[in-house]
């Protein structure tokens, strides 16, 4: 993750993730980065040309934020089930935290139209690295079709996010915690 960021960066940059975080990129007007920063309009403007540019900025600095933490949050166990089951144990943590709001991904692709927009492709890029990580703690498992297994754990990453966001409780990740411990069950060990 960068930390080169200048202050006036850095602040920009903390007020447009919060403020798209908890209520939507479309709801986020730059008046209220320029407020909640403390930044001038011309200084966000020499930094980032565009809100959208701004936007993709926070999103992907939050994706380098969040990916570090799931990775520390699941690198605790050395047996590899254990440690890919470690998934749930860490989205039910998060999932408690206060200011909890979703998936800044999902919700940020939600709020964008066509799939070739720059914000659309920060939440790919998210999903994408999330994937990746899980197939690395798929394939450390020993498990016959890793990566299609790490693509079913993904799944109940998401659906685990969607039903903590929806409900505003724990459950979506012992629910998915529960699907996986069956799903491993029935998965052989490759040869």
């Amino acid at each position: 993750m960068p930390c080169d960021f200048l202050p006036a960066q850095r602040a920009l940059l903390d007020a447009t993730e919060h403020l798209i975080y908890t209520g939507g990129i479309h709801a986020t007007g730059v008046d209220a980065i320029v407020r909640k920063s403390g930044i001038a309009r011309k200084t966000l403007y020499r930094h980032y040309p565009t809100k959208e540019a701004l936007v993709e900025a926070a999103l992907r600095r939050r994706d380098d934020r969040w990916m570090a933490w799931f990775i520390a949050a699941t690198s605790g166990y050395t047996d590899p089930r254990a440690r890919l089951l470690s998934c749930f144990d860490a989205l039910r943590e998060w999932f408690a935290s206060d200011g909890f709001h979703g998936c800044a991904f999902l919700n940020a692709a939600g709020e964008i139209g066509p799939a070739t927009h720059p914000i659309r492709a920060v939440s790919r890029l998210h999903k994408r690295r999330l994937f990746e990580y899980v197939c690395t703690l798929t394939r450390e498992t020993g498990l016959a079709q890793p990566d299609e297994i790490a693509e079913e754990f993904l799944v109940l990453i998401d659906g685990a996010i969607s039903l903590a966001l929806v409900f505003g409780d724990t459950h979506g990740a012992d629910a998915a915690a529960r699907s996986a411990q069956r799903l491993l069950r029935h998965i052989p060990v490759s040869s």
